[in-house]
């Protein structure tokens, strides 16, 4: 091999090399882009999942407080004492 041809396979080389880490960065930036959006989805559920399990609670609550007022006003006449 002369040296024009390890110069040209060297070149070569080099260029693959770059071409390689250009698209491993394309790669990485894209998983971090995806992985921060995963984050932000998650984050929403987990706000909703709040919101409803207080809705739920709110709801049991206010359906104790009636049963308990309805036992109260209507004991004498369901049970005869």
């Amino acid at each position: 091999m002369s040296d024009d041809e390890i110069r040209q396979l060297l070149r070569e080389i080099r260029d693959a090399q770059r071409e390689q880490l250009a698209e491993y960065r394309r790669v990485t930036e894209r998983s971090l882009e995806l992985q921060q959006r995963a984050v932000e989805r998650q984050e929403q559920l987990s706000q909703l999942y709040r919101r409803r399990t207080a809705g739920v609670g709110v709801i049991v609550a206010l359906l104790l407080v009636l049963l308990v007022y309805l036992l109260v006003k209507w004991w004498r006449h369901l049970f005869g004492f």
